[in-house]
């Protein structure tokens, strides 16, 4: 039996490979590295449980044999692709989410989604517990992930009932670490990036704004002990912890800058806050560690650590 991960070459979607090959599973990605990098995956180009597939969801999938489960990661994330690429984005939300649930349908597999906080919007509830039903635009320049993302969840519900297939549903809060692009165009790789380079770190907003940031291994965790549960509804995953966006531009710098062994020059600049953009972002984990006994362990020091050592040690 074996595994797809779509979106395998991706963030976290190579994360959860090596994870699963730790494991001893066999593993097909699938990603057309639109947005995905072919050195996240060609770590495991000799595992004789690996098998690569360059293809785009949103294109029929081939023929795959004894498929057990389904990771759905497939999907742009960064908001430096809404403006530019939001058809491409909703088209990847429906009818590559469709082209997979369709597939899961035809060969008895579970599938796990993966959605996202930003299903909230700009929420007025903090923190956001899975029955808050969000603040979001729909006619504006977060909206092709928003809401995409909306009809992804709703796309995944009505097979889950006519089927009844067996679907699993993550919303991923904030994650970060290793393996992240320089120009991701999410907070923590851009602020590592501008901050090893010396250029200003730069800030949407006043910099009071909070997120809650999950190192990427916690995150993959959370997503297979999600798939392994009995589970059928949306789950929250990521810290419960909150920081301000200055606090965490401030921590990078400080952190950059020791590990270069230099005084930092890197100025912190901010700049209007993007449209749409969510004010405080902090998810009620309380599903998560009843019903998956799972709750992230690393910090934010040590995963802010990690993940500036693996910047610095991967400079192009």
């Amino acid at each position: 039996m074996c595994t797809i991960v779509t979106g395998g070459a991706g963030f976290i979607g190579c994360h959860l490979v090596d994870n699963l090959l730790t494991a001893g599973k066999r593993v097909v990605v699938i990603d057309s590295l639109w947005t995905g990098s072919s050195k996240n995956t060609e770590r495991f180009e000799h595992d004789p449980n690996f098998r690569f597939i360059k293809q785009d969801v949103r294109e029929q999938l081939p023929a795959i044999d004894d498929v057990l489960e389904i990771y759905h990661l497939a999907c742009p994330a960064s908001p430096d692709y809404f403006d530019s690429h939001s058809v491409e984005i909703l088209e990847t939300c429906f009818v590559g989410a469709k082209n997979v649930l369709d597939f899961a349908v035809t060969n008895k597999a579970k599938v796990l989604i993966a959605s996202t906080s930003e299903i909230y919007g700009d929420p007025k509830v903090v923190p956001q517990p899975e029955d808050y039903w969000g603040n979001t635009n729909s006619f504006g320049p977060r909206s092709c992930y928003d809401e995409g993302k909306r009809i992804t969840e709703a796309l995944a519900y009505s097979y889950q009932k006519r089927h009844n297939l067996e679907v699993r549903v993550a919303r991923i809060f904030n994650a970060y670490g290793p393996r992240m692009q320089a120009r991701d165009g999410r907070a923590v790789p851009n602020f590592i990036t501008a901050a090893i380079q010396g250029q200003p770190l730069t800030i949407y907003g006043d910099g009071s704004a909070t997120r809650s940031f999950q190192f990427v291994s916690d995150c993959v965790l959370g997503l297979v002990q999600l798939m392994q549960s009995d589970y059928p509804k949306p789950v929250n995953i990521g810290s419960d912890q909150e920081t301000r966006i200055d606090e965490i531009a401030s921590r990078i710098k400080t952190l950059v800058a020791d590990k270069m062994g230099v005084v930092s020059t890197s100025p912190i600049n901010l700049v209007p806050a993007r449209i749409d953009d969510p004010y405080r972002r902090k998810p009620d984990i309380s599903v998560a560690k009843e019903m998956l006994k799972w709750e992230p362990t690393v910090s934010l020091n040590d995963g802010l650590e990690a993940t500036v050592q693996w910047f610095l040690e991967n400079r192009d």
